[in-house]
């Protein structure tokens, strides 16, 4: 069945460890040669620490080898948009975090194998997520209450990456090679990637990958700009003209008319990592050292300035008057892991596990040649766990987790002024099973100090979150609820931002005494697992005491647009739908239906409107043939209009994408090599993600021929 859009209830397996003990990687690994790790057929293993089959994380889904290689995109956003309740930023092709159930940002945690990916990421919407699918193993997309064990920063959900630069497994090969290449049409891009794992002995491993990938301007379906934008800017020009502005007019105008490319939309990346890992029965340890380094473009929005900068003369021109400079971002991330398990031997506890990542981060934002402003990060994050046995149905874990970060922004538009994070969590979960009844209860509390230094503020936060699931199995179909109560200081982003922001081109004001962010969740959830069925429907409910938000005022300053941070009540509910349905067999073919439904509604308390930039109703259906060697998919994904806007957001209108693919094994299966064709918005739509903060200048890509190429030996 199509795997990628559901992990069972029966093997949705979240690990007790930040690896895997020693016989279930050698297991794993053998089984990964038998069936082909990135065409699975039949569980998907999800690994994500740091427990065994959490019912609380009934949200769970994955993208893995075969699927994830054909949806492979510069950013990972992009990249999990096949799966429920999933959309993006897609702020650029350059630039797209995950959007889960309607939220994004520093609701949202996004995690290098179950630590943070200590990037800026979560910082502004411009700013890229450091992952790099094409040496990605395996995405993990975790939703649902029990998220809080990652810290109030996940109340919306989690996405895990999973690599191999620490070694799980010992190779029986010589050497192990996996590799990836691939070209799309719609941005002329060019990708490759490539793993190897050599053991050195039958207890050391040692790995190194790589990655390149370059693309050039977005080619797009129809005008660059929205119909709305193309009037405002159709309207500005006419006033440029009546003011005598004949060149400011002129270039307006073919900014109104653009079509066919998004200008200034240009890609480049490449990835370095080396690794080694110590494994045997008593426990292991791994060290690993990565290079992510990437240049792309920020298009821009016409008619937009950025603030007066003085000429020689020391007079004020305006940068819209003065003609505006590309926007570029050059980023580069240096990060060192490390990960280590010791086996108790018995007893209460069964294992200890300690994972750890520092990052060195700096991104330099570029107006044409000359620097405009340089942020830079220094992050450090650890967590430890102690796992519990199995005693008579009852299991757990329960641990600490610490993040430091300091953080600065140099040049005319440090937008946030330089702070430090510092944040302790204590956090345990405890499961029951009593036969068809299972029980999990989770408690976190957190710490958290933001400091900015220059305005001599310091705010500290204490937050206590719980969570509760209640799940009862009757056959083939398991129904469940969870409920929690999580709590989220405010990010410095929130808390101190004050200036102009090259790269989002707007005014960007905190909110110094915002308080902690509070909120009820409930979910209520059914699965079905069968032979030939499974199914996974979800509603879901937030009510948020306190919910931080940002929205634009209708003000401007230095010659931008200014949002600003406010705080208030919201509600949010939705609901999550997917089936996988194999209905028989057609000429040597398994025939397949699968189908994806998400919806979510938030709304602000007291008359605040609705919240900004959530996703419409969203429906994706496939159908698939599928043999050993050949699989014929063709799918539809159907997107509602979003009308339900804050004050100053436009509406977006909805969109119907055609897609299809073939993917040939000419080995079989149980060779892992794999082709991939495929054709994506085959009738060439113009469409636009509601959840973009650059949706009117910066819409989807057109007709995109696709080829991929997978390779493991």
């Amino acid at each position: 069945m199509k795997t990628l859009f559901r992990t069972s209830a029966a093997t949705s397996i979240l690990a007790l460890s930040l690896i895997s003990s020693p016989a279930f990687a050698q297991q794993q690994a053998e089984q990964d040669v038998a069936d082909d790790d990135f065409h699975r057929t039949g569980e998907i293993v999800v690994t994500a620490p740091y427990f065994e089959r959490l019912d609380l994380l009934a949200g769970t889904s994955a993208l893995s080898g075969e699927e994830l290689a054909q949806q492979s995109r510069g950013q990972i956003g992009d990249t999990l948009l096949s799966l429920p309740g999933v959309s993006a930023t897609s702020f650029t092709p350059g630039s797209s975090r995950p959007v889960l159930r309607g939220f994004q940002g520093n609701r949202v945690a996004v995690l290098t194998d179950g630590i943070g990916n200590i990037d800026a990421s979560n910082t502004s919407a411009d700013h890229a997520v450091t992952i790099e699918s094409l040496t990605t193993e395996r995405i993990e997309v975790l939703r649902g209450p029990a998220v809080l064990l990652f810290g109030g920063q996940a109340v919306g959900g989690a996405v895990n990456a999973i690599d191999k630069r620490i070694p799980r497994a010992i190779p029986k090969e010589a050497a192990h090679v996996d590799a990836l290449a691939g070209y799309g049409s719609a941005a002329d891009e060019w990708s490759a990637g490539a793993s190897v794992d050599v053991p050195v002995t039958d207890r050391l491993v040692v790995h190194a990958d790589g990655s390149y990938r370059k693309s050039d301007d977005l080619r797009i379906s129809g005008y660059q700009l929205s119909s709305v934008l193309r009037d405002e800017v159709f309207d500005l020009a006419d006033e440029e003209e009546a003011e005598g502005e004949l060149d400011e007019a002129e270039e307006l105008r073919e900014a109104a008319e653009n079509r066919g490319r998004v200008p200034n939309s240009a890609v480049e990346t490449w990835t370095a990592g080396i690794g080694t890992a110590f494994i045997d029965d008593g426990g292991n340890l791994g060290v690993s050292f990565s290079i992510y380094d990437t240049k792309y473009g920020i298009p821009g929005r016409p008619g937009v300035g950025h603030h007066e900068e003085a000429t020689a003369a020391g007079e004020q021109v305006s940068m819209a008057e003065a003609g505006e400079e590309a926007v570029t971002i050059g980023l580069r991330q240096y990060r060192a892991d490390i990960r280590g398990e010791v086996e108790t031997g018995g007893g209460f506890l069964e294992k200890l596990t300690f994972r750890a990542g520092y990052a060195d981060y700096e991104h330099t934002e570029f107006e044409g040649d000359e620097i405009g402003t340089v942020f830079r990060s220094n992050g450090f994050e650890a967590r430890a766990e102690a796992v519990q046995a199995n005693r008579d149905g009852w299991r757990g874990a329960s641990g600490i987790q610490y993040l430091s970060r300091d953080f600065e922004a140099i040049g005319a538009e440090a937008f946030v002024p330089p702070n430090r994070t510092r944040q302790l969590g204590l956090f345990s979960l405890q499961e029951f099973d009593l036969g068809g009844l299972h029980l999990e209860a989770a408690l976190r509390y957190d710490r958290v100090k933001q400091e900015a230094q220059t305005l001599g503020i310091t705010r500290n936060f204490n937050n206590v979150s719980a969570a509760f699931g209640l799940a009862y199995l009757i056959g083939d179909l398991k129904i469940g609820i969870n409920a929690s109560r999580t709590g989220r200081a405010p990010a410095v982003e929130e808390l101190f931002s004050d200036g102009p922001h090259i790269a989002t081109q707007a005014y960007e004001i905190g909110d110094p005494d915002l308080r902690s962010e509070k909120a009820w969740n409930a979910e209520l959830y059914a699965r079905f697992d069968s032979s030939n069925v499974d199914a996974t429907v979800t509603v879901y409910s937030n009510w948020f005491d306190g919910f931080i938000y940002e929205d634009a005022t209708g003000a401007e300053e230095d010659d931008l647009p200014v949002f600003q941070y406010f705080q208030s009540d919201a509600r949010f509910w939705g609901f999550e739908a997917d089936v996988s349905a194999r209905l028989g067999r057609v000429g040597g073919f398994d025939f397949v239906v699968d189908g994806v439904a998400d919806y979510t509604r938030a709304s602000i308390s007291n008359g605040g409107g609705p919240v900004p930039r959530i996703p419409p109703l969203r429906l994706l259906g496939g159908v698939e043939l599928q043999s050993g060697s050949l699989d014929l998919r063709g799918e539809v994904e159907w997107a509602d209009d979003q009308r339900r806007n804050a004050t100053f957001e436009t509406e977006t209108a909805g969109f119907t994408l055609v897609n299809a693919s073939a993917s040939w094994r000419p080995f079989g299966r149980d060779r892992n090599i794999a082709l991939i064709a495929s054709v994506n918005n085959i009738f060439n739509v113009s469409a636009r993600r509601a959840a973009s903060f650059t949706k009117d200048y910066v819409p989807l890509a057109g007709r995109d021929f696709r080829v991929t190429a997978r390779i493991s030996f």
